[in-house]
């Protein structure tokens, strides 16, 4: 009995790490790469843009399959863009988060949203953890409506998920207009 637990848990003559990358039994060779199978090979981003209003973020297995779902069809007809060109941004790697330009879906400021390039009335209030509740590099400097905001967001992660601080010299997204914070983040682990 031992010795058959073994063979289950080891996923048989294979290594764990080869069952952790390979997809269910249920998806046959030449399934499309999915959610419910991420490791397919096939992938077809106009096979998820010609049909609609018929996927969520939750239908894909990456962000980078998202994002090419909103390049074949900017008009965004899934809903995967957030309003700046850049389709589920909270998916995991690969990402793909170059925008797509002419989306015509756009979002509107509500009145407790925080203030990014989407919002950019200095009115709004600004909170950094939005820029960081996706994890890792979802979010670029262009989503930002100053250098300032920017910069906020680093000093509350200073090891910088984004990697708004390409150069590391502890200053946020330099080019961005203003308001400014240029007094330099110390760089590290908060």
């Amino acid at each position: 009995m031992a010795l058959v637990a073994v063979t289950l848990v080891r996923g048989g003559s294979g290594t764990a790490a080869s069952a952790r990358n390979s997809d269910p039994a249920w998806c046959t060779p030449g399934t499309q790469r999915t959610a419910l199978c991420p490791h397919g090979k096939v992938f077809d981003a106009k096979e998820y843009a010609t049909h609609g209003d018929a996927f969520e973020c939750i239908n894909f297995a990456s962000q980078a399959d998202a994002q090419a779902v909103l390049r074949a069809d900017p008009g965004d007809p899934n809903h995967l863009d957030d309003g700046a060109g850049i389709a589920c941004r909270g998916l995991p790697e690969p990402r793909d988060t170059k925008r797509v330009a002419g989306v015509t879906r756009k979002v509107a400021c509500g009145p407790g949203d925080t203030r990014s390039a989407g919002c950019p009335q200095p009115e709004r209030s600004f909170d950094a953890r939005y820029f960081l509740r996706y994890g890792n590099d979802a979010y670029d400097c262009p989503d930002f409506a100053s250098q300032a905001d920017a910069q906020a967001v680093l000093r509350f992660q200073p090891d910088d998920p984004n990697r708004l601080d390409g150069d590391g010299k502890g200053i946020a997204c330099p080019d961005l207009p203003g308001p400014k914070d240029v007094k330099p983040v110390r760089r590290g682990t908060p």
